[in-house]
């Protein structure tokens, strides 16, 4: 539960930021953002992604599915859980299940797609990676790479969003 609250905290910084650039009136998140800001947005969307991921990945092994019923839960996991970290603050802010979901939606989608286009497309891609099992470290060496250049890859997306009021800025306005 601490990190739950670490990750509100952060969003109350992220908000805090975006008030420094001294926007106002441009809308919520038009103009100059910083790469501090877009790294944060990005490592929310990147938690929400890997704890799917790694479930995912998991009850796959666990039951003996092949590599892409695992792939599809380990996606499908992970876009819940993005979405599900943005829902919890979102909510915590007292807005309406329906406005959240589709604040959520527009705030991740594109995030949390280009994540888990890159996040699977390296560990596809590497020789070797989609049979490696979870007690090989080529699992989690792999693992760890394909996120890394996921964040990396995703974190100049949610800049050019946030900075057009999108992405993660649509989440900014619910914390006060």
């Amino acid at each position: 539960m601490e990190h739950m609250h670490e990750g509100h905290d952060q969003h109350h910084q992220d908000h805090q930021d975006h008030q420094d650039h001294g926007h106002e009136g441009a809308g919520v998140g038009a103009g100059k953002v910083s790469w501090a800001m877009a790294a944060r947005a990005t490592l929310h969307c990147l938690t929400g992604c890997a704890i799917g991921e790694v479930l995912g990945m998991v009850i796959g092994t666990a039951l003996g599915w092949g590599n892409v019923p695992t792939m599809v839960l380990a996606i499908v996991l992970a876009f819940f859980f993005g979405y599900a970290l943005t829902l919890r603050g979102i909510l915590a802010a007292g807005v309406g299940l329906r406005t959240a979901v589709r604040v959520a939606l527009a705030a991740d989608t594109l995030s949390i797609a280009v994540m888990e286009l890159i996040d699977n497309g390296v560990i596809a891609l590497w020789p070797g990676a989609m049979d490696a099992h979870l007690s090989d470290p080529m699992f989690w060496i792999v693992l760890a790479i394909a996120l890394a250049a996921a964040f990396v890859i995703t974190t100049p997306v949610n800049k050019w969003m946030i900075g057009r009021g999108k992405g993660h800025a649509v989440v900014h306005q619910y914390h006060h």
